[in-house]
C-alpha cells in the first residue's frame, strides 16, 4: 500500500468515524471504505496512537480526544474567516451578527460582532450554546432555510438566521439577533449575502 493511498484511507476512516457519533464497527468501516478488515485495524491502530480514534468496550470505533482537540482549534480559524462578512451584516442591519456551528445536538456561537451604530443591542457571548431546535440559528442549520425566532432563547430577543451552504463537513448558520422585532423583508438580502460570503470564505 503506497503512502498516498494509506493517507487517503486513513482520512476517509477518520471522516467516517467523525460522522458516526454512536461509533462504527471494524466490519462496517471495511464495508463502507471497500477495504479489508485488516486494513481498518491497521489504520485504526495508527489513528489511535495519535488519539484521533478510540475503541469502546464493544470494539466500536469512536472519535478520540485528539480529533475533538483539532476541531476546537479550528473554530478560531472559522471565526476569523467569517468576521468581515459579520461586521458588514451587523452594521447594515443594526443588530448583533453571529456565526453558529452545529456541535452534536447543540448550536454553538463561534463568532459574534456587535453593531457600532446602536446605543443598545443584544450581547451574545462566543461559546454560548443552545439546542439546535431552538432559536433561529439552530433552526436554520436543521432546516437549511431562512429561519426566525422570537423570545425562544431570551425574552424580548428576536432572531433571523440563514444557513451556510456548500461547505463540506460544516453545518453552520449566520444570524442576527435584536432587542426589537426584525423586519424579515429588510434583513433577508443582507443576511443571505453574508451567509454566502461566509460560505465562500470557508471553502
Amino acid at each position: 500500500m503506497d503512502t498516498a493511498q494509506t493517507l487517503d484511507r486513513g482520512l476517509r476512516l477518520l471522516t467516517l468515524v467523525a460522522d458516526s457519533p454512536a461509533g462504527v464497527t471494524v466490519t462496517e468501516a471495511a464495508n463502507r471504505l471497500n477495504v479489508g478488515r485488516a486494513v481498518v485495524y491497521r489504520l485504526a491502530a495508527t489513528l489511535g496512537e495519535h488519539s484521533m480514534v478510540r475503541r469502546d468496550s464493544a470494539g466500536r470505533l469512536l472519535p478520540g480526544i485528539g480529533l475533538i482537540h483539532l476541531a476546537r482549534r479550528a473554530q478560531p480559524l472559522l471565526a476569523d474567516a467569517a468576521l468581515p462578512a459579520l461586521r458588514t451584516l451587523a452594521e447594515q442591519v443594526g443588530a448583533t451578527a453571529h456565526l453558529t456551528l452545529a456541535d452534536g445536538a447543540e448550536a454553538v456561537a463561534v463568532a459574534v460582532v456587535e453593531p457600532s451604530s446602536t446605543m443598545f443591542h443584544v450581547a451574545y457571548r462566543v461559546g454560548s450554546r443552545h439546542p439546535l431546535d431552538r432559536g433561529a440559528a439552530g433552526k436554520a442549520i436543521v432546516t437549511g432555510e431562512l429561519s426566525r425566532s422570537a423570545g425562544e432563547l431570551q425574552p424580548g430577543a428576536f432572531g433571523l438566521a440563514a444557513p451556510v451552504l456548500g461547505v463540506e463537513g460544516i453545518s453552520a448558520s449566520v444570524g442576527v439577533v435584536s432587542l426589537g422585532e426584525l423586519d424579515p423583508a429588510a434583513v433577508r438580502e443582507p443576511l443571505l449575502t453574508a451567509a454566502a460570503a461566509v460560505a465562500q470564505a470557508l471553502q
